[in-house]
């Protein structure tokens, strides 16, 4: 394959799990709701060859497995543009300004459509009474506001002018009406032609959507939105036969640019939320440089990592993040692997040990061999397992999408049967078909059936919900989590980071002597030392007010311990066993040694002129809240279950502490993951609490992934909720917002459908005028913003602008980074 060709390829291989068929992964842009993943997921599946697709629509992408015999890639992307989505490379990040990009540029498209929605109306408008104001209050009410929302980041003085521009027109429109400079004929020939620009200019997706998914056989409410639209330019149509006298021949235009309006107004919520949740995140990859020390006969230069290759001598510098996954060939240094073991401890490597690329150097420098390079490195085969828990995650689709699945073929049928029944019914009774009647009826479910008001339902409730968890440190990021935690009744926690603090610390000091003394003088032998636990150990000094003396003839032995020369003592400081080759008894400690290595403490030993002073015992320490957190947990019913990369007893030790008998130790970044597939497939919905890459593919597999603020940007990345105030007790309030918010929603869901629903079956009586069915999509869609924001619509109005502002703005509020 040509470099052309792949920069071209819209799809990354990857490995299948069924026998003889190949695996790509594409990522698809425009999803708006499940209806368009259910949409993509039949027509892929109609597609001979193709065998399973599961399609993510939090993170917009799709997996397919295929047969190479029957068909290819090319074919595959094809059929995701012919039903109308865009696509982007899968192996490249899609960057937020990119995602900014489609939100302006579908907020230009609502704009747009509420200019022409404003002029509409007033092209219809009579004022006789309150019920002929109620569609151009609520449009005006609703709209305008968002509309300057929209504009604000321009500034103040342009947003107010865009606005009064916006409804400028209807103004002129509604003067020259009430005037007399426009007569009926003409109003209806404007809105006709406001119609189909809006049909054919504003909103073209939705048309080319509904086209190529009608002729799949596949309805969806692409497909309801264009009969609908159409229905009513046919209806206006008949309407300028002049055939009928007294026709609202203007009306039903009307009909045509208020539904496509508000189907965008839902399309433009639904990508609000969706991108405002994926502000500050930064994908796993970037962990790894791009470039590296390459040493070649002798020589040292910089290169791409991408031109190492296995076998190739790299060096790595104090401080550096390491490239390449390979073996240490000389040299010694201690690493921040805590991406890989979740532990706060760095561990130490030198000649043949292992090092994995994206963790941190320490203070010494290190000649590795590059073992696995690309996909075979430690952080894509990560990568890998955090793409497919992506798109394999279980997909769990909002309570109106569902309903919209059964629900839009039977709006399309009791129109069809309400046409027919009054043309066939009027001409076997009458011997003449009622022609007005029969086009009032069909036209008129329609029009009435069209969800709007589903179709905001969700989005609103996400946007209330979303603020009120703002208000209390929390990052709703996905649909899912709304509507799934509420139903979690495992929980699995990380150790490290989650239920303890994640940084090594003095714990426990045991004196043979005296502690201060003991303290005192092993702060001053470590403090020329950079090494994490020396710092520990200097820094319990400090707290404690201790004045650390003048050390000489320090002497760091590589990977074991110290010695110096304190207040003219021979000072050692270091691993028990350095103490022990060096002739110090440590018989009197070693029973506190056992206990303390057993609980997963690294213990120091120190002596000053061969005489033992004690031990110093390092390690994390379980947050403040803990306890509390899990206490709560269990009394909501929930079970949590330690998951931890650290060995058994320390385990143990942490789990007696907070009260989880439930223990799962020694684990990988893999093993989590499996271990959530593990409890899912004994029914239970499973949420996954942590906070470093370790934890990622397991937070993408849970039902709901839940990341602690000060974690790692990928575990952020990979969760459905952020706790940005790192209180573990805030998942409790994440959960009660996310049952609030479902509740929320099918409160929405019931009152559009008695709307909708009351609707439809007065429109198959062929009475309802079109004025009327707008006047039942007004009140439906207010009473849905209405029920959804309350008294608080300054929630959607902080959600519009709080995209749209740089990194630097907005990064701090979701997440304190720190290295890993």
């Amino acid at each position: 394959m040509t470099k052309t060709e792949q920069a071209e390829q819209l799809w990354a291989e990857e490995p299948s799990h069924l026998a003889g068929h190949a695996r790509i992964r594409a990522r698809i842009a425009g999803l708006h709701c499940s209806l368009c993943t259910g949409t993509i997921e039949k027509a892929l599946c109609r597609q001979s060859g193709v065998d399973t697709v599961a399609v993510s629509l939090t993170h917009e992408q799709a997996l397919v497995d295929y047969d190479p015999k029957l068909t290819g890639p090319e074919k595959i992307l094809k059929t995701l543009r012919d039903i109308g989505y865009d696509l982007y490379d899968p192996r490249k990040l899609r960057p937020f300004e990119e995602e900014e990009a489609d939100l302006v540029h579908e907020g230009k498209r609502l704009l747009a459509a509420i200019a022409a929605s404003l002029a509409t109306i007033a092209l219809i408008l009579e004022v006789s009474g309150l019920w002929s104001v109620l569609v151009p209050a609520s449009v005006v009410i609703l709209m305008v506001p968002v509309s300057y929302a929209i504009m604000r980041p321009a500034g103040r003085a342009l947003a107010t002018l865009g606005a009064v521009t916006m409804i400028a027109p209807a103004a002129l429109a509604y003067t020259g009406r009430q005037s007399g400079w426009v007569s009926e004929t003409a109003a209806a020939w404007l809105t006709g032609a406001l119609a189909l620009t809006v049909v054919l200019a504003i909103a073209p997706h939705i048309l080319r959507m509904a086209y190529q998914a009608a002729r799949r056989g596949i309805l969806n409410q692409h497909v309801l939105l264009e009969i609908g639209a159409l229905g009513g330019i046919v209806g206006g149509v008949i309407g300028l036969t002049e055939v009928f006298p007294d026709y609202p021949t203007a009306a039903f235009f009307a009909v045509t640019v208020l539904v496509a309006n508000y189907h965008i107004f839902s399309e433009w919520l639904s990508l609000l939320v969706k991108t405002r949740s994926s502000q500050a995140v930064r994908k796993l990859l970037e962990l790894q440089p791009d470039t590296a020390s390459l040493v070649q006969d002798g020589t040292e230069k910089e290169v791409p990592v991408t031109q190492i290759t296995a076998g190739d001598l790299v060096r790595i510098r104090p401080g550096d993040r390491v490239p390449v996954d390979g073996r240490v060939i000389e040299g010694y240094s201690t690493l921040d692997l805590s991406l890989v073991t979740g532990e706060p401890v760095p561990a130490e490597r030198s000649a043949g040990g292992e090092v994995i690329g994206g963790s941190i150097n320490g203070a010494g420098t290190l000649l590795v061999e590059a073992t696995r390079i690309g996909s075979e490195s430690f952080l894509a085969q990560v990568a890998r397992h955090v793409e497919d828990s992506r798109a394999l995650k279980p997909g769990i689709l909002h309570l109106v999408d569902r309903v919209l699945r059964i629900y839009t073929p039977t709006v399309l049928i009791l129109a069809t049967l309400a046409l027919l029944g009054w043309l066939l019914g009027s001409w076997a009774w009458a011997e003449e078909p009622d022609v007005r009647r029969a086009v009032f009826a069909g036209i008129g479910v329609l029009i009435m059936g069209y969800p709007c008001a589903m179709g905001i339902a969700a989005p609103l409730a996400l946007v209330r919900a979303a603020g009120e968890a703002a208000d209390q440190g929390i990052i709703m990021r996905t649909g899912e989590a709304f509507q799934t935690f509420g139903q979690i009744r495992t929980i699995v926690l990380d150790k490290t980071g989650t239920l303890t603090e994640g940084k090594p610390a003095v714990r426990e000091i045991q004196s043979h002597t005296d502690e201060a003394d003991l303290l005192t003088t092993a702060a001053a032998a470590e403090e020329p030392s950079e090494h994490p636990l020396a710092r520990a150990i200097v820094t319990a000094a400090t707290i404690r007010g201790l004045t650390l003396p003048a050390v000489q003839d320090f002497h760091s032995v590589t990977g074991f311990g110290v010695t110096a020369t304190v207040d003219g003592r021979a000072v050692l400081v270091g691993r028990p066993g350095f103490l022990v080759d060096r002739g110090i008894d440590l018989t009197p400690l070693g029973p506190a040694i056992q206990r303390l290595e057993a609980i997963g403490r690294t213990v120091v030993a120190v002596a000053a002129d061969r005489d033992l002073l004690g031990i110093i015992a390092l390690g994390d320490e379980i947050r403040p809240e803990t306890v509390e957190a899990v206490q709560q947990l269990q009394a909501a019913g929930i079970t949590p279950v330690l998951a931890t990369g650290d060995n058994l007893p320390a385990a143990k030790h942490v789990a007696a502490q907070v009260g989880i008998e439930d223990i799962r130790a020694g684990l990988l970044p893999e093993d989590k993951a499996d271990l959530v597939r593990e409890l899912q497939t004994e029914g239970a919905r499973v949420a996954m609490v942590g906070d470093g890459i370790n934890d990622a593919p397991a937070l993408m597999q849970s039902d709901v992934g839940i990341a602690m603020g000060s974690g790692t940007d990928i575990a952020v990345e990979s969760a459905d909720v952020v706790i940005v105030r790192d209180d573990l007790r805030a998942i409790l309030t994440a959960r009660q917002t996310s049952l609030s918010s479902y509740r929320r929603t099918k409160q929405n869901v019931a009152l559009a459908f008695l709307f909708n629903g009351t609707g439809i079956l007065v429109a198959t009586t062929g009475l309802v005028y079109p004025v009327w069915a707008m006047i039942a999509m007004a009140l439906s869609v207010t009473t849905i913003f209405i029920n959804s924001l309350g008294g608080r619509p300054r929630l959607l109005f902080e959600a519009i602008g709080s995209v749209g502002r740089s990194r630097e703005d907005t990064k701090p509020d979701v997440v304190d980074t720190r290295p890993t």
